[in-house]
């Protein structure tokens, strides 16, 4: 069996992702195989987030997304929202954040979540504002579609403001009127659970991210599954539209320039 030590010996420390996002699944159908309730799965989902959390601030990563509850998750069952919501309380009081150096940040349409849960989002991020190693970001009553059609009409609104002029809308503006303006899109995505799909999650973003899925349901997800995702990211080639020999004439030039 491949052991954590291992693993982390196979890896490319000079090569790790700066942003890992994960779509993380499986929480419901763990605990139903266990013959638990849904709320019990998503307790061991946040377990699992502690351990991934400091093992991403230990290689390295700069930023790491998690996809917390979806939009489309308002229509689940009442009493499995309310114990989502407990849990995002309960894990907002965990030290992790000051204990590994990691700021907190969020990102969705949080004006949907309740008062208490609102301000104690509010209260983690300035807590932990000035922490450097690593900034978490949780999305929570997040959307892809959500966004973007936020976005956009922050923008027409500024258009028909007549602050900004309808020949300035490019890419970089839409950018800058995401939730993720003040981080890097992911360079990796990681789905546990066994399905291949990414769910209205970060789709502006990924656009060129490494796309990982995995069977491991998230409460088992551990050490060396991350590092066997980030493996794998490892032994692609990024060629964002360009050829793989420019690719590999860009390599030689930085290379060089190191010597």
């Amino acid at each position: 069996m491949t052991t954590k030590t291992t693993m982390n010996n196979e890896l490319d420390m000079k090569r790790i992702p700066t942003h890992v996002a994960i779509i993380m699944d499986g929480n419901g159908r763990w605990a139903a195989e266990r013959g638990k309730e849904r709320s019990f799965g998503h307790q061991a989902g946040v377990e699992t987030v502690r351990r991934i959390t400091s093992e991403c601030v230990r290689l390295g990563v700069k930023y790491l997304t998690l996809y917390t509850f979806s939009t489309e998750n308002w229509n689940r069952p009442e009493d499995e929202v309310s114990a989502l919501m407990g849990l995002v309380l309960s894990s907002l009081e965990d030290e992790i954040f000051m204990k590994n150096n990691v700021r907190f940040r969020v990102i969705g349409d949080v004006k949907r979540l309740p008062e208490n849960v609102r301000a104690k989002l509010q209260e983690t991020e300035e807590h932990t504002a000035a922490n450097s190693a690593m900034t978490m970001v949780v999305a929570l009553s997040y959307s892809a579609r959500w966004e973007m059609t936020h976005a956009l009409q922050n923008i027409v609104a500024d258009v028909q403001a007549g602050r900004v002029h309808a020949d300035d809308v490019n890419e970089e503006l839409v950018g800058q009127r995401l939730e993720t303006s003040f981080m890097p899109d992911p360079d990796l995505l990681i789905r546990t659970g066994g399905e291949l799909r990414v769910s209205n999650f970060l789709l502006w973003q990924i656009a060129y991210s490494e796309l990982y899925f995995c069977d491991t349901y998230w409460p088992d997800f551990n050490e060396a599954d991350l590092h066997r995702a980030i493996m794998d990211y490892q032994g692609r080639q990024r060629r964002f539209g360009k050829t793989e020999r420019q690719i590999e004439d860009q390599i030689k030039i930085d290379n060089n320039s190191t010597r």
